[in-house]
């Protein structure tokens, strides 16, 4: 990796390094560690788990602030939908960290660039990285940044599948399904669409490495649309 796409990444997030390889670390994933034989403390494992940390407890301030009246058992269960692994996916992809990853010939060709669990660490690698490069106010102002701002929307594409089968048979009582529309790519790294059909009509459309993911993104584009039709949906 160049120093002119860690630079654009910089830009991305909107934060300059002291120490631009920690930067490189936090995106740099074991499997291309194990393939060049370098140290896997150079790996973002350790940054990841320095991240996770930080963003608990800075998620953990703001629930305590914004929501001074909720119980403690609530707050726990609204910090672990903020920051579960969909969620920081999300955030993660809107970012388009898995352009900038480092990964070894494997995971790369079964898709590693585009796995939730891959992209999410990362996510918190990078928190990490910036919490040892400049402490915990650049790490916060970028956890409010990009994981705690739209929490309405990151919980409506989290919750997308569920909320959707709760609105349309619960709500309007009609019945609704999931349609394959098409497969391209290779088998190692196929590509799904899938539409989301309620009464014979497309409600919305979802693209994904696995027709999990195309199912979770047509689920939400079907509730954007209901949304603006003024049905409203739980919010944090």
């Amino acid at each position: 990796m160049n120093q002119t796409m860690l630079h654009t990444l910089e830009d991305r997030i909107g934060y300059r390094f002291h120490d631009i390889s920690l930067l490189k670390q936090a995106l740099t994933h074991s499997s291309f560690t194990n393939e060049q034989k370098i140290n896997k403390s150079c790996d973002y494992e350790r940054l990841e788990f320095l991240g996770d940390a930080v963003l608990e407890l800075v998620s953990s301030e703001y629930l305590f602030k914004e929501h001074p009246k909720t119980p403690e058992g609530e707050l726990s269960k609204m910090r672990a939908a903020m920051v579960c692994e969909p969620s920081l996916a999300f955030c993660a992809k809107e970012l388009e960290l898995g352009s900038f990853l480092l990964l070894g010939k494997g995971e790369e060709v079964t898709g590693g660039r585009e796995r939730d669990s891959i992209i999410a660490d990362v996510m918190e690698a990078v928190i990490g990285a910036i919490y040892l490069d400049g402490g915990m106010e650049p790490a916060k102002a970028h956890i409010y940044r990009f994981v705690l701002s739209d929490l309405e929307d990151k919980q409506l594409f989290y919750d997308s599948k569920s909320s959707l089968q709760e609105l349309i048979q619960g709500k309007l009582k009609k019945e609704f399904h999931y349609e394959l529309l098409k497969e391209s790519g290779p088998d190692h790294d196929k590509l799904f669409t899938v539409a989301v059909v309620v009464d014979d009509h497309k409600m919305g459309e979802g693209t994904g490495r696995t027709k999990k993911a195309a199912e979770q993104q047509a689920a939400y584009k079907a509730l954007l649309v209901m949304r603006d039709k003024g049905y409203v949906f739980k919010k944090y």
